[in-house]
């Protein structure tokens, strides 16, 4: 990427002109939505974000069929949030390492993007009033304010007991419709 920076763009609009087909064909399958997932991506600086990656995450949710929500996710952009929410997607997943609210305005807010999140992933494993007690945390935190979808930080862990995951979308089904 610094060392042959014309290679990793081309590379990089390669690997769009090939995701946007593929992307179009899921919608045309039936997705409602897609999510453009990136694991490493908080590794950049902004400045690196901003040359090396944004532009190309811009012509990737541009190219997605009109209509069609898109998430872009991505682990520790604590510092990278609001260049994410630049690149034209309609909700920024928010991983369980940043605090919801403030991540929220480091995107524009409400009035500019939803956010899903961000509940740790590892909380699925601790005793039930742990994780339930984390996950009001996490709706205190979006406010009750339209846009936030509740969802873990990040991957459900290989050992998650299913009636853990189970109890706790009953949980925020109750303590959102009480809202």
């Amino acid at each position: 990427m610094y060392t042959q920076e014309a290679a990793w763009h081309r590379l990089a609009r390669l690997l769009v002109d090939a995701l946007i087909p593929y992307l179009s064909a899921q919608i045309a399958a039936g997705a409602t939505c897609v999510q453009i997932f990136d694991s490493w991506v908080g590794q950049l600086t902004r400045a690196d974000f901003s040359e090396f990656a944004a532009p190309h995450l811009a012509r990737l949710v541009a190219g997605i069929p009109a209509g069609v929500p898109v998430i872009l996710f991505g682990t520790s952009t604590d510092h990278l949030l609001d260049l994410m929410a630049d690149c034209g997607a309609d909700v920024i997943g928010i991983d369980s390492t940043s605090d919801l609210g403030a991540g929220w305005r480091r995107c524009g807010g409400p009035g500019r993007v939803a956010v899903q999140g961000n509940l740790d992933p590892a909380l699925l494993l601790a005793p039930r009033q742990r994780l339930l007690s984390a996950a009001d945390a996490v709706l205190a935190a979006a406010a009750g304010q339209p846009g936030h979808i509740f969802n873990l930080g990040h991957g459900v862990l290989k050992q998650t007991d299913p009636e853990q995951a189970r109890a706790l979308v009953s949980h925020v089904h109750e303590q959102s419709q009480a809202r």
